[in-house]
């Protein structure tokens, strides 16, 4: 499942990726793909001023083109919307423009959403924007949380309906010890092992400790670039649902694992094989509920939920090799796709191959029917 046969057939052209996030910076690997944005804080600088690296490190692994040294993405054909907000690690800065910028992300020209972060607490506004950004069709992806040997409570807005929940894995196919798990897990991808911009300086990448949930969904959207790119006339539903029947498991698809979701993300079993069946438009492959606008969830509009409520804490960690909802480990034996590496980050020239797993739980999930 190399990216060379993938790009062959699909690099993400013509289609555009809402990185939700702290800005995006156009590095060298960026130059040209990064369209205008919006900056959500109401601070100076706009959605170009990364104020930690963060954002611009989750675009790089969705469209980078790899120039002057930097990361290439999965989809280096795709485009770039940035979509500048609040994350929690911008210094005296308080949370409360998450809702405003999924809002914005929603009238903008992408089809996707990346959402690499996350807090343990839901709210109206959150809540409500995405299922605004849903009913307008866009298909919204979070990571699960980072935090599964402390609290592993419930994650936003991984947890809302709407959103797919990406958790992280190693190069085995093993659910990364940090990856939080439970209900809401929907797919896994590459997660360890990544590389990241250090900080707001922009003056080297960071090797030790790099990547988490955040990176895993960055991969998982740009996979989603790959498969919309070459058919471009499919709803999210139908890109979701193909995702789902191609990712790799070794268990029933209507059995998802806590940890790993439906699986492990693998574009190349559609992009290059034509694996997977698209299915109705207007139906969420996870619910099997008619949806406003063709993206997941019920409908699209604003929830009547509680203004926020406080982290739901989960059922211990199952033993390694449980069945079904504890599965942590995904086949990663050699087959016709090229077995389970996924991603192929390329810092300096140098290809990194990652695998992937993990998950999370949230009581408020009730997104599956299995």
């Amino acid at each position: 499942m190399s990216a060379e046969k993938l790009w062959t057939v699909s690099t993400g052209e013509g289609i555009k990726v809402a990185v939700v996030d702290s800005g995006v910076r156009v590095t060298s690997s960026l130059k040209g793909r990064v369209l205008p944005g919006t900056d959500a804080t109401g601070e100076a600088g706009g959605a170009e001023d990364d104020y930690d690296g963060h954002g611009t490190t989750m675009a790089e692994l969705i469209a980078g083109s790899g120039h002057g040294g930097g990361l290439k993405g999965l989809a280096p054909g795709a485009e770039i919307v940035p979509i500048r907000t609040t994350t929690g690690k911008e210094p005296g800065k308080k949370l409360g423009d998450t809702p405003a910028a999924i809002r914005a992300a929603a009238d903008s020209d992408a089809r996707i959403i990346n959402m690499s972060f996350g807090s343990d607490f839901m709210s109206q506004a959150e809540r409500a924007a995405v299922k605004y950004a849903a009913g307008r069709g866009k298909l919204l992806f979070a990571g699960v949380g980072n935090d599964a040997q402390t609290k592993n409570f419930v994650g936003y807005p991984a947890a809302y309906p709407e959103v797919v929940g990406v958790s992280a894995a190693d190069r085995s196919g093993k659910v990364a010890k940090f990856s939080e798990y439970g209900e809401y897990v929907d797919l896994a991808a590459p997660g360890l092992d990544i590389p990241r911009w250090c900080d707001e300086t922009f003056r080297s990448y960071c090797d030790e400790g790099g990547g988490g949930t955040s990176a895993a969904t960055a991969i998982a959207s740009a996979s989603a670039a790959l498969v919309w790119s070459k058919h471009p006339d499919w709803t999210a539903n139908q890109v979701l649902r193909v995702l789902i029947d191609t990712a790799g498991r070794d268990w029933p698809k209507d059995e998802p694992s806590d940890y790993l979701g439906y699986g492990l993300i693998r574009p190349a079993r559609n992009v290059v094989k034509g694996e997977g069946e698209p299915g109705p438009a207007d139906t969420d492959p996870i619910t099997n509920e008619k949806t406003a606008g063709g993206g997941g969830g019920s409908d699209s509009g604003d929830s009547t939920s509680p203004t926020s409520t406080s982290p739901t804490s989960t059922p211990s960690r199952p033993d390694e090799g449980a069945t079904s909802g504890g599965k942590e480990t995904a086949a990663a034996e050699a087959s016709n796709d090229g077995g389970s590496n996924l991603l192929w980050p390329v810092l300096g020239g140098l290809t990194a191959v990652v695998v992937i797993g993990g998950g999370v739980f949230a009581a408020m999930r009730a997104r599956r029917r299995a």
